[in-house]
């Protein structure tokens, strides 16, 4: 009988923590690795104890605005993944989908990749370059799947996908890192340099029999 009040409690517990996590963006939006959890809570009108009551640590925090803003390029990257257009063009718009991303938000990139400088004090930032690695390998294994899923790679193809979509994310921050640092050249330039380098057995490899295609 008690089912509806807990229920309806859960709801006002992640609406709630979704506001935060708004509040969290719009301060990583200005100040990007130097986001403070007194600022976050300051932005949220509350106190920073009831801040760490919602997420616990600064880390905790950190994980929830990755996952928040991983989800929303991963879905991005499918959504280019699954566009009706030929494999080439499709990669080329795959790769413009992750730059295009770190292009229009790059303190929240820099936030989700870079720690913040100066030191750690208790009005600094968030340690947050330790915590990348994982945000990485989730993207590989994401697109591995979806390799693994639509090209016929042989006997081995599970791993050689798995080699397949953690080096081409690997790629795609290095190159989009030092891309969004130096600005070097145009992204479209950047897009056709990196499918050139990923072109050759990406346009050999069939389709897998049944799959969605790739």
């Amino acid at each position: 009988m008690d089912t509806t009040p807990r229920t309806e409690q859960q709801r006002s517990a992640d609406r709630r923590r979704r506001e935060l996590l708004e509040a969290a963006d719009r301060v990583v939006l200005r100040d990007g690795p130097q986001a403070s959890m007194n600022a976050i809570a300051a932005e949220a009108g509350i106190t920073k104890p009831i801040l760490y009551r919602h997420f616990g640590d600064k880390g905790g925090l950190y994980a929830a605005l990755a996952q928040r803003h991983t989800d929303a390029l991963l879905d991005s990257l499918r959504a280019a993944l699954d566009a009706p257009a030929e494999r080439r063009e499709r990669v080329e718009s795959t790769l413009d989908a992750y730059l295009a991303a770190i292009e229009a938000r790059p303190q929240v990139y820099r936030f989700l990749m870079h720690p913040a400088e100066g030191g750690q004090g208790a009005e600094g930032g968030f340690d947050v370059g330790k915590h990348s690695a994982p945000l990485l390998r989730r993207m590989g294994e994401d697109l591995a799947q979806v390799i693994g899923e639509r090209l016929d790679l042989g006997p081995d193809g599970q791993r050689l996908a798995r080699v397949w979509g953690h080096g081409i994310v690997g790629m795609m921050h290095a190159a989009g890192d030092w891309w969004l640092g130096e600005r070097p050249c145009s992204r479209p330039e950047l897009v056709r340099c990196l499918a050139d380098l990923l072109w050759g057995r990406l346009a050999a490899a069939g389709d897998k029999r049944g799959g969605p295609g790739f």
